[in-house]
């Protein structure tokens, strides 16, 4: 069976679901370690955005349209002011300007292949893959070709979304 986003929004809000190119991924519940991230990376991010307003952070579970038969949840994302229009009522109907994606034992295979792939393909600016394990992020930004670079990493995060802004490893891992 191929599932759509339609599918999707029939299943019980429990279940953390997502659909790659038509297949159901029921992912597990989130460990605290994750949440706890998500927190740090979230508060960075809005508290900078509240000062800047050049656009709009979320934090999961929130549904990302690309297509019906592709709908990801990813744990952190941003959009732009200027883009604002991809944002609805019930899920973002578009690439977002920024993922981010805490990996663990469950998922890591499937976010550092194909939904870096499918980010790439659907036109998502830049992907952040934090790992909580080796406390790494590695960034992947689009670069001139219009294909995804690895950007350096060191010890805090930057982004040419979030000018002058620095989110320190530390800080995203701090327990």
């Amino acid at each position: 069976m191929s599932f759509t986003y339609a599918d999707l929004l029939e299943m019980p809000e429990e279940f953390h679901c997502e659909i790659f190119d038509g297949e159901l991924i029921v992912n597990e519940s989130r460990t605290t370690r994750h949440q706890a991230i998500v927190g740090h990376l979230a508060l960075a991010l809005i508290g900078y955005e509240d000062r800047s307003h050049g656009g709009k952070v979320f934090f999961g579970p929130l549904d990302v349209v690309f297509t019906p038969r592709w709908v990801l949840r990813p744990d952190v994302l941003f959009i732009r002011s200027e883009r604002k229009v991809i944002i609805t009522d019930t899920n973002i109907s578009g690439p977002p300007d920024l993922t981010v994606e805490i990996v663990d034992e469950s998922t890591r295979k499937r976010d550092e292949t194909i939904k870096l792939k499918a980010y790439e393909e659907f036109g998502v600016g830049e992907y952040w893959i934090v790992d909580p394990v080796e406390e790494s992020v590695k960034v992947f930004r689009r670069g001139e070709s219009g294909r995804y670079e690895r950007a350096v990493e060191g010890a805090s995060i930057t982004s040419p979304l979030f000018p002058g802004l620095q989110i320190a490893l530390a800080e995203v891992f701090a327990e």
